[in-house]
C-alpha cells in the first residue's frame, strides 16, 4: 500500500518524501543533523506522570529516539546530534540515570550537544546533577569537543563544567561550530559565547539554547500559552535578575554574528512547532526554528549542499511515520519544510 501511494503522489507531482510514511535514506552528498526535542517523557515511581507507580523509571520515548538516531546514523548520514534541553522531568539522580543510559546510545558514535533546560536546574541557575551525569571530562577526549564556559568562582554549580559548550566539526566540504548554552544564560556566558563566536568565524555557526520561540510575552492565563501572539520570548524563567530572555540573548550576543544561521530551541510544548527568519546585523540570515513534539516526533534537518537548501523533516521513531499534523499545529508546513541555505564548499576553512 506504501508503495502504492508512493506512485500515486509521484504522478500528481507532489513531494513525495513530505506525505509517506517512511524517511527515505539521504542520499549521497547530502547530510543530517538529529534535533532532540524536550524528553520529560519519564514513567515509573516518582514521576509526574505516574507519582504513585512502584515501578522502574523508563523514558520509552527518549529510548525510541536515541536508538533510531544510533541505528540510523549511516543511512541518514547523520554528523551531528543535538538536544535542545528539558532532558528530564523532574531534576533527580534517578532520571538523570536512564537519560545518561539513553545518551550512551551515541557516545563515542556521532558528534552532540546538549542545551541545560530549566528542568534540568534549578530556578537559581544551578545544573549540579546535569554536569555529574554529562561533564566536560566525558567529552574532552574527543577531538571535536571544542570546550566549555568557565566560570570565574571557584563552584561550577552554576553554568559551569559542561552547562555552556561548543563542538566543531565538518561536513559536505563545510566547518561549523555548534553552542549549546543554557536556558536564559547569563551575562558572562554570552560574553564568551561571543568570543567563541569570533575566534571561530570562519565556521558556519549554529546555536542551541533551550528557550527561544512561543508566547511573546508571559503568559497569565493557561491559554496564552496557545493562543497569544508569538515570537521571540521576552520572558524568562531561570537565573533571577542574572538571567536573559530569548530577546535579550538575540540582543546581546546572537544578532552580532555573521557566521550564525540557525538557532534550535524547545521548552514549549504548547507552541511545539514554529519558525521564523530574520537578519543578522551584518545581513546574515538567521533560521530560528522551535520543536517540542512530546512523543510525536523528533528533527531531522538534511543539507542538500548542491541545492543550497535544508530540508526539515519530523520524524517519529514512535509510530515509524512522518509527523504531518497534530492537534496543536495543524499545518503540514509547520512539520515539513525547507530552509534555504547557500552552501559553497570552504577552501579555506581550517582553523587558523
Amino acid at each position: 500500500m506504501k508503495r502504492v501511494l508512493l506512485i500515486f503522489l509521484t504522478g500528481m507531482g507532489l513531494p513525495a518524501f513530505i506525505l509517506a510514511a517512511e524517511l527515505p535514506p539521504a542520499p549521497p552528498g547530502t547530510f543530517s543533523i538529529a534535533v532532540i526535542p524536550d524528553t520529560q517523557h519519564y514513567k515509573g515511581q516518582k514521576t509526574k506522570a505516574e507519582p504513585n507507580s512502584t515501578k522502574a523509571i523508563t523514558n520509552p520515548v527518549f529510548g525510541a529516539y536515541a536508538g533510531w538516531i544510533a541505528d540510523n546514523l549511516k543511512t541518514q548520514r547523520i554528523v551531528f546530534v543535538s538536544h535542545v534541553g528539558d532532558i528530564v522531568d523532574i531534576n533527580n539522580r534517578e532520571q538523570w540515570a536512564v537519560a545518561r543510559r539513553h545518551m550512551d546510545r551515541l557516545h563515542g558514535q556521532v558528534p552532540y550537544g546538549i542545551s541545560v533546560g530549566n528542568h534540568d536546574m534549578s530556578r537559581a541557575g544551578d545544573s549540579s546533577l546535569f554536569q555529574e551525569f554529562f561533564p566536560a571530562k566525558r567529552f574532552v577526549k574527543f577531538d571535536w569537543y571544542g570546550g566549555t564556559f568557565k566560570p570565574a568562582t571557584d563552584s561550577p554549580a552554576v553554568s559551569g563544567n559542561n552547562a555552556n559548550s561548543y563542538q566543531l566539526f565538518q561536513a559536505g566540504g563545510m566547518y561549523f561550530i555548534f553552542l549549546h548554552l543554557e536556558c536564559n544564560a547569563p551575562d558572562e556566558v554570552l560574553e564568551w559565547a561571543s568570543v567563541i563566536l569570533k575566534k571561530h568565524s570562519h565556521r558556519r555557526a549554529i546555536i542551541t539554547t533551550h528557550m527561544g520561540l512561543g508566547p511573546r510575552e508571559k503568559p497569565k492565563f493557561a491559554q496564552d500559552y496557545y493562543d497569544a501572539p508569538k515570537g521571540r520570548m521576552k520572558w524568562k524563567k531561570c537565573h533571577g535578575n542574572r538571567g536573559n530572555t530569548p530577546q535579550e540573548m538575540w540582543d546581546k550576543c546572537f544578532r552580532k554574528h555573521a557566521n550564525l544561521f540557525m538557532v534550535c530551541c524547545g521548552d514549549q510544548s504548547r507552541t511545539q512547532a514554529m519558525r521564523q527568519l530574520v537578519r543578522g546585523d551584518q545581513g546574515n540570515i538567521v533560521h530560528e526554528v522551535l520543536s517540542d513534539y512530546g512523543i510525536h516526533g523528533m528533527r531531522i534537518m538534511r543539507f542538500v549542499p548542491e541545492q543550497d537548501r535544508i530540508e526539515v523533516r519530523t520524524w517519529n521513531p514512535v509510530t515509524g511515520q512522518l509527523c504531518v499534523k497534530t492537534s496543536i499545529v495543524g499545518q503540514r508546513s509547520q512539520h515539513q519544510f525547507e530552509l534555504a541555505y547557500p552552501m559553497p564548499a570552504q577552501k579555506n576553512g581550517r582553523e587558523k
